[in-house]
């Protein structure tokens, strides 16, 4: 994908996408009655919507097409059309924008491909677009793009002809795609579902307006209560997430599908951070601050996209499951436990309504097995759905059936519609087919679907999307109250050796084993004197990121003697790895006590801004990736409940009855990290590797650090 040619800024105002969203006049340039052209495929989907504003046809060699008039070039048409369809050739795009802007048209949107992705020419001709759009006050969507649809108002700027979209509702779903095969197919699935669309708007290379901008859009829409968005590369970052925001805190959830990452394309410095914390994971972990749930395919993204639309609230962990068949309940607990949804444990003993609701030679359990039972006695599912209702241990409910033939399958569906018609629930349920394919009727789902339930296929999909549901629910939010610091840093490009590191960090709350500079033995000796032996000799230069890896590093040395020895061995490593390699000098560093290696990084990537990075570290730290990436500005109790997802954090609370770790220091450091990499804008890097955590009330030293810039 190529840069940003959109030029820096804030989102576009809404007047103006307003304009293309909801046109009263509207220009097709390449106008033609040749079936199959473009400009054909646009006016009779203008038409078959009904668009009862202006239509303008513009084609040089014609005076009519039809029964309506065409006029031979832009210079003809009135002045402030509201948006000029450009169905015509690469070629003559940017001369018909340099003639659109100064009459006043409000948007243009612009099939044709060839632009920035077709070489540097057309990367010029591209910028040039750009340019003029922001100088004439001009929405631009494409070029490369499919156009839109405005479903609410019924407005289909496209040449792609979309199957009737016939579901209504004051809640819908909006669909923004950079493809638009994609966002067409997006569309299309969800029409299939009988899903209310607000619109469905496709990108392309973005010439003038992005993802963000509509995203932004999209937040103050009234009709819009979902957005499903397909991105392969973001813009703006920056204004990318401050539109989520906006729209999350107006209560609309974004989905993300994010194929691929850019993470070939971009070097980091030579730090376990930079390793570790890729291009995609600092994308992941930032947009999910924003309040974004990503999707790994597109019919997970719809599927949580549906969900999110038609429950009355967002589902979150603690399923309760409703199932008829013990197999079928063994799988379901496999399932979830891979995918990390909680299961609460429900029993005879601590569920009196629920056991009530029940015959006798059905237990208590979760998931609940209650057998073929519900083909005679129906009402069973209306006594256990209002059990699990009122059980405050249950956040959101399952019910998968099986769908052998329409007449059994319709008996259970009537069975669970009848009872939420009744009872209405105050949480989300979803249903879904055991047997994909089996007997069951459209208006069985329909009518749960009209009572805010969700249905699906198969229970694997619907376990999917609750993983995402739940994993959002679960996720930290907390905001320290600690302000962000500017250390300074170095120049762009330069490596600052641990010594140096170690001062800037220190003094804003990263703690550290005592130490101190030597520039010969005799210096040497006096620190190791002063901070007490055992201690290690460090080798110092920008030139050595690894210091291990040439033989710069020496620990335990015991007394005055073995210093001498480690100094001249220190000295002959270097020469050996490095000749001629001059140090800034020695780091004499008092050992530390043992404890728990982690790793504490963090790092500042140009586009999205930075991001902390705390797992177990040392050296293998690359190998385990047992890490957690965050955001910078989590606070201390969030960073606390992160490093205890951690895969192997019974190690740091008592593990075989070890003494559990200072936690408290460890996060007290990460979040020290996170202040200064809000405030350094110089810096690109941090490596804190690794880092002590010793048992509680003894707190974390990190034992090495290396910041680039």
């Amino acid at each position: 994908m190529q840069g940003d040619t959109s030029g820096a800024g804030q989102a576009l105002a809404r007047s103006a996408i307003n304009r293309l969203m909801k046109p009263r006049s509207i220009a097709i340039l390449g106008a033609s009655d040749r079936p199959g052209s473009l400009g054909a495929s646009v006016l009779a989907n203008l038409v078959r919507a009904g668009f009862d504003g202006d239509i303008h046809l513009v084609n040089a060699k014609r005076d009519s097409i039809g029964d309506r008039p065409c006029v031979r070039s832009v210079d003809d048409l009135p002045a402030g059309i509201d948006v000029a369809i450009l169905a015509i050739p690469q070629a003559g795009v940017l001369d018909a924008v340099r003639s659109l802007a100064p009459r006043g048209c409000g948007a243009a949107v612009i099939f044709s491909a060839g632009f920035a992705e077709g070489g540097a020419e057309g990367m010029a001709q591209q910028q040039e677009i750009a340019r003029i759009a922001r100088e004439a006050g001009m929405v631009i969507e494409g070029p490369n793009c499919l156009g839109l649809v405005n479903f609410v108002d019924k407005v289909p700027l496209t040449f792609i002809e979309l199957p009737e979209a016939k579901a209504q509702g004051d809640r819908r779903i909006g669909v923004v795609s950079q493809s638009g095969a994609m966002a067409a197919v997006v569309a299309t699935t969800m029409i299939a579902r009988e899903v209310p669309l607000s619109c469905y708007i496709s990108t392309g290379n973005e010439a003038a307006s992005g993802v963000e901008d509509y995203i932004d859009y999209l937040s103050d829409d009234p009709q819009t209560a979902v957005i499903a968005m397909i991105v392969e590369h973001f813009r703006k970052p920056q204004a990318f997430l401050a539109a989520a925001a906006k729209a999350m805190a107006r209560g609309k959830q974004i989905v993300l599908l994010h194929p691929g990452s850019s993470e070939a394309g971009r070097e980091s410095a030579a730090t376990h951070t930079g390793a570790m914390a890729g291009d995609h994971d600092v994308m992941r972990t930032l947009v999910e601050r924003a309040g974004v749930i990503l999707a790994e395919g597109l019919e997970e993204l719809g599927d949580i996209a549906e969900i999110a639309l038609r429950c009355p609230t967002l589902p979150v962990d603690n399923v309760a499951v409703v199932s008829e068949s013990g197999a079928l309940k063994a799988m379901v607990l496999d399932r979830a436990e891979k995918l990390g949804i909680t299961l609460p444990k429900l029993s005879d003993e601590d569920s009196p309504a629920l056991r009530e609701a029940l015959p006798p030679f059905v237990p208590v359990t979760n998931p609940l097995d209650v057998t073929a039972q519900g083909l005679v006695d129906p009402g069973i599912y209306s006594r256990t759905l209002n059990a699990l209702n009122a059980d405050d241990r249950v956040a959101t409910i399952f019910v998968p059936l099986i769908q052998t033939d329409f007449s059994t399958s319709g008996i259970k569906f009537s069975a669970v519609a009848g009872a939420l018609e009744e009872n209405p629930a105050t949480k989300p349920i979803i249903v879904a087919g055991v047997d994909e394919g089996g007997g069951v009727r459209e208006e069985d789902v329909a009518r749960l679907r009209k009572l805010g339930v969700p249905y699906f296929p198969t229970p694997e999909r619907v376990l999917q999307a609750l993983s995402r549901f739940a994993d959002a629910s679960r996720r930290s939010t907390g905001v320290t109250d600690k302000a962000a610091v500017d250390v300074g840093g170095g120049a762009a490009g330069e490596v600052i050796p641990e010594y140096r590191s170690k001062e800037l960090l220190a003094a804003h709350g990263v703690s550290f084993s005592p130490c101190r500079m030597a520039t010969d033995i005799a210096g040497a000796r006096g620190i190791a004197a002063e901070l007490g032996y055992p201690v290690v000799l460090k080798a110092q230069s920008p030139l050595l990121s690894h210091k291990s890896d040439a033989g710069g590093v020496i620990i335990n040395i015991a007394d005055e003697a073995a210093l001498d020895a480690a100094w001249d061995r220190l000295a002959a490593n270097i020469a050996q790895h490095r000749p001629g390699l001059v140090l800034d000098g020695v780091l004499v560093e008092k050992m530390a006590p043992k404890g728990v290696e982690m790793i504490v990084g963090a790092r500042v990537d140009p586009e999205w801004g930075p991001v902390v990075l705390v797992g177990f570290g040392g050296v293998t730290a690359e190998l385990l990736k047992d890490v957690a990436l965050l955001p910078p500005d989590l606070s201390r109790e969030d960073i606390i409940a992160e490093v205890r997802k951690l895969r192997m954090a019974p190690l740091l609370t008592g593990f075989r009855g070890a003494a559990p770790c200072d936690l408290d220091a460890l996060a007290a450091i990460v979040e020290a990290l996170g202040r200064v990499v809000r405030g350094t804008p110089s810096i690109r890097e941090v490596d804190l590797n690794p880092v002590l955590v010793m048992p509680k009330g003894q707190g974390a030293v990190a034992l090495d650090a290396l910041i680039s810039c």
